[in-house]
Order: structure tokens, then C-alpha cells, then sequence
């Protein structure tokens, strides 16, 4: 498979009365056509300022990206002019935001938004653009779409206004999706209609799909590939497998440990990760994940541990990842 997107040492900050916020510091990785690759982590680490950096569309001010490079299909996204870049966003990179709710302009109805952006990136004409609409609201399981072009997003469920995201995401048909957060307020059983429709989705049309995401079970089912984010890095990346069954970092063990799993014993107690993520306005001397790691030791404080291989396409950023390792060889 050929690199749709290669993300190099990208680094946006925040100004703020407080300080400067190094939201994302230093981050790299790379997704291929058709395949999906999840991005891991609390709230605050960094995800989907990443994910909105790819785009753009950072509030300068205060943000602003000041290092690194994204290229798209071999273009540098942050050396491309504007006008250029209007035909990028929706048009090849989609995005399905956290709540549609906001995402959507409230004063439009559905059909308007959907046909707008058709127009714009497909060249359709108004009549051509309806059609596809009725067709796309249909495809993602929208009972009566032919009257709900014509309703207002208030008079959807927040599972419908999920799904017309979703519509508008596919419908010009994008070489990549950035889903943040997609299942982010809504229940169980809609979040998994909603994956499930968005994986579907994917691989019928071959887009490559980057999820962002807290929730582990969410990478798990769909995922190829994971990156795990702390304190605005990557700390660990590899494939579905090698995250949860190979975990080679701290936190990454930690974040498995706090999920609650069908394949344990009834009754057994979760392990919680003790303490705070840090202060991303003060600059962070060694590992940032250390006051909070049970593996950590003297070197930990003094140096920053880099993104080191541990397999074949699988890294961590911990100096005791043997020693975890063996901890998690003795314990299976």
C-alpha cells in the first residue's frame, strides 16, 4: 500500500494568559490507503488538536502549528495556499467532528448542507446534487431521506445527526476520513451501529480511516494500526495486536488495566492510573508519563526516552520496556 499521510515532528502550540500550551509536541506517523488507524489516549493529550493541525484549523490566534510537515499524496499541507486547500478539506480529507449538534449549522436544513458541498467539490448541479443526497442518506440507514433534506438538525436524533456527518463525510468521495470522537454522547448500541456503518462504509468506497478515540474496545474491533498519545506524544504504536497483547509501554498498560474486559473473571477489580497528566504549559525534564509510572527510575527524570522499535513495525518510548515485558511474559 502506498502513504496517503505522513505526519513529521508536528508541533502546535496554544497562547495562552497561563503560558505557552505545547499541546502537540513532536508528533510522527503515517496512514496508508484503505486502512484505518486509531489514535489512543486521555483527555488532553493531544488528539484531536493533531487531528485538527492535518486541516488547518487551529484558532490562530492563539494556536498556530509551528513545526514539522504533513503531506497528503505527497503535498506539504502547511506549504499549500488557501484556495488550494479548500478543495482538500471535504473534498479528499473528510472529517466527522465530536458532536454534530455544533458541527452542523442549525439555521440550514440537512439537504442544503449536504447539496452545498457536492456542488462546490463535484461540480453537480443543484438536481444532481438532491439525488445524491436522498442516495447517501439512505446509505447510511436514514429511514425517509427524501423528507429529511428538507428538516433542520434539531429534528434529528443525535444518532441521525451522527449518521448525516457520516453522509457528508463520504460524499465526495475522500481519500482519507478523520473521525473525532464519533460515538462521543451517544449510547451503547447506537455507537455501535455508527462504527460498524463507518467501517462499512471504508472499505466499500477503500478510504483510509484515522479514528480518534478514548475508548480502547473502539480500536480493538476496528483498528489496523494504534498510536498511543500522552502529554502531546506518541508513546507507543503498533498494530491492534501488539497494543493489547504486546503493550510495551506503561501507560499504554495502564489505560488496558482501567477497561473493563468480558475475558476476565467476574468480580475482579479495575486498576485505576494513579495521580494527573502533567502541565503541558511548563517544560517537562525527562519522561512526562514518570510521576505517575510504577516502572519509573533516576534515568526516567533526567532523560526523555525516544520512539525506539521493540518489532517489526512496533515502538515505545519507555527505557524499562524490557522489564515490562518480562513482567507481562511471567504474568501470562
Amino acid at each position: 500500500m502506498a502513504t496517503l499521510l505522513e505526519v513529521k515532528d508536528l508541533r502546535t502550540q496554544f497562547e495562552t494568559s497561563a503560558g505557552t500550551v505545547r499541546a502537540v509536541d513532536g508528533v510522527s506517523y503515517t496512514v496508508e490507503e484503505g486502512e484505518t488507524v486509531g489514535i489512543v489516549g486521555e483527555s488532553g493529550c493531544g488528539k484531536s488538536v493533531g487531528a485538527l493541525s492535518v486541516l488547518r484549523l487551529i484558532p490562530d490566534p492563539p494556536g498556530r502549528v509551528v513545526g514539522g510537515s504533513i503531506h497528503f499524496r505527497g503535498e506539504d499541507l502547511l506549504a499549500m495556499s488557501d484556495e488550494k486547500l479548500h478543495s482538500v478539506r471535504g473534498g479528499q480529507i473528510a472529517m466527522v467532528f465530536q458532536e454534530p449538534m455544533t458541527s452542523l449549522n442549525p439555521v440550514l436544513t440537512i439537504g442544503l448542507q449536504l447539496c452545498e458541498t457536492m456542488e462546490f467539490h463535484l461540480k453537480l448541479t443543484p438536481e444532481q446534487a438532491r439525488l445524491r443526497a436522498v442516495e447517501l442518506l439512505g446509505m447510511v440507514g436514514i429511514s425517509e431521506p427524501e423528507r429529511r433534506l428538507d428538516q433542520y438538525p434539531h429534528h434529528l436524533s443525535g444518532g441521525m445527526r451522527q449518521r448525516v456527518m457520516i453522509a457528508l463525510a463520504v460524499s465526495c468521495k475522500p481519500k482519507l476520513i478523520i473521525a473525532d470522537e464519533p460515538t462521543t454522547a451517544l449510547d451503547v448500541t447506537i455507537q455501535a451501529q455508527i462504527l460498524e456503518l463507518m467501517k462499512n462504509l471504508t472499505k466499500r468506497f477503500g478510504v483510509a480511516l484515522v479514528v480518534i478515540t478514548h475508548n480502547l474496545g473502539v480500536v480493538a474491533r476496528y483498528a489496523d494500526r494504534v498510536n498511543v498519545m500522552y502529554a502531546g506524544r506518541i508513546v507507543e504504536s503498533g498494530t491492534a495486536a501488539d497494543i493489547y497483547h504486546r503493550p510495551m509501554h506503561p501507560y499504554t498498560l495502564g489505560l488496558l488495566r482501567s477497561v473493563p474486559r468480558m475475558d476476565r473473571p467476574r468480580g475482579e477489580k479495575l486498576i485505576p492510573i494513579d495521580g494527573q497528566p502533567p502541565d503541558l504549559t511548563r517544560e517537562i525534564v525527562g519522561c512526562a508519563y514518570r510521576p505517575r509510572c510504577s516502572f519509573a527510575t533516576e534515568r526516567c527524570a533526567r532523560e526523555d526516552p525516544a520512539l525506539e522499535a521493540v518489532g517489526h513495525g512496533h515502538r515505545s518510548a519507555c527505557f524499562e520496556k524490557d522489564r515490562l515485558a518480562q513482567l507481562l511474559k511471567v504474568a501470562s
